[in-house]
């Protein structure tokens, strides 16, 4: 009999665990509050960077380590069904005269945190260096860091991507708009009645809050800008005295700007101060971003644990995924394929894998499950 697993939560962590276990064999359904493609989602609205060099200058390293293996797993995933939403070129980091220091440290820190292999990785480079890189940025910034081994996606695309190829699957089946009002260990509650299988996968984000102790929102905040004035080909980072800002080119000349990280599960609209700095950020890094249109803005909020690391916490027939905090797809690959280890064969990785027994094994093939 064919093990069946019901994954709560369609988000980029659920739509990789469905894709994985299906290829291990499994039969999965995917039950999620939100329709399939609605807008609203943390993993729709999130900028799909893949930049574990980056994050090294302030994550933990497991940050780093895990999310090392997001490249080549998201490469393969988009050659396979999806190739114009993985996007290869880079990141860029700058800093304005007045915030040089702060970029001097950002390296400092980088190069302190990095492992000796991957020192290469890190490139300093001088005003001409960036104009060959960026063309477009005019001899706008003396100094930068230059980091080519890093990426980001489409998010959107990728996502829809993901839910077609699901969807071709015999094994898979979706529910979407539904609430799931209990979850618990091989069973869940889907609209007061009972269906049981053999493992339940609980990735609802903050919708796990009642269950996982400590877990909290961080507040994002987002722009898309439509500036056909704008020609970007990376990833640009901007030092600023509180955060940095980032520019993610997207298809057609829209750009993402954002940064905001807010200590608030608060989903309402943008702020205005969020909004004015942003768009102040973006002008300073290219004055064609005056002329651009606002396609739209978003807000969400992440789920984090206080270490803001990743957990996911295993029992018989239950394991709870969360905490990816802001690196949802930069570790979702990682961890979704040591959650199918840990069902196939029992293995743990207890840097971030909890468990709640002594007694866990993967479980046995049902009888009768749906």
């Amino acid at each position: 009999m064919l093990q069946t697993v019901a994954i709560v939560g369609a988000g980029v962590m659920g739509r990789l665990l469905a894709l994985k276990l299906l290829q291990q064999g499994f039969k999965v359904s995917v039950y999620d509050r939100e329709a399939r493609h609605s807008s609203h989602t943390c993993s729709f609205v999130g900028a799909g960077m893949l930049t574990p060099y980056t994050e090294a200058e302030s994550a933990e390293p497991l940050v780093h380590e895990l999310g090392l293996e997001a490249f080549d797993c998201w490469q393969n995933l988009c050659q396979q069904f999806s190739p114009t939403s993985f996007r290869i070129g880079g990141s860029l980091i700058v800093a304005h005269p007045n915030d040089q220091a702060d970029l001097q440290r950002f390296e400092q820190n980088l190069r302190f945190n990095l492992q000796p292999e991957h020192q290469l990785a890190l490139q300093q480079v001088d005003q001409v260096a960036i104009d060959q890189l960026e063309p477009d940025l005019g001899g706008r910034f003396q100094q930068g860091v230059y980091l080519a081994a890093e990426s980001w996606l489409v998010s959107e695309t990728i996502l829809k991507a993901m839910a077609d190829e699901l969807d071709q699957n015999a094994r898979f089946s979706w529910y979407d708009n539904v609430e799931i009002s209990d979850i618990m260990p091989g069973q869940i509650s889907v609209s007061g009645k009972i269906e049981k299988f053999d493992w339940v996968l609980d990735c609802r984000g903050l919708g796990a809050k009642q269950d996982i102790p400590g877990l909290r929102g961080v507040r994002g905040e987002l722009l898309w800008l439509h500036a056909p004035e704008v020609k970007l080909n990376r990833l640009i980072r901007l030092m600023h005295p509180r955060y940095q800002i980032y520019v993610i080119p997207r298809p057609n000349d829209v750009y993402i700007i954002g940064a905001t990280q807010i200590e608030s599960e608060d989903y309402s609209d943008i702020t205005v101060r969020s909004a004015l700095e942003l768009l102040s950020a973006a002008y300073t890094v290219h004055r064609g971003f005056g002329e651009a249109s606002v396609v739209k803005t978003a807000t969400h909020c992440r789920p984090a644990m206080p270490d803001n690391l990743p957990v996911v916490i295993c029992q018989a027939g239950l394991i709870r995924v969360n905490g990816l905090f802001r690196h949802g797809y930069l570790l979702s690959p990682a961890i979704s394929s040591r959650v199918v280890e840990f069902m196939q064969a029992g293995n743990l990785d207890s840097r971030f894998m909890q468990r709640l027994d002594d007694q866990v094994a993967p479980a046995p093939a049902a009888s009768s499950r749906r």
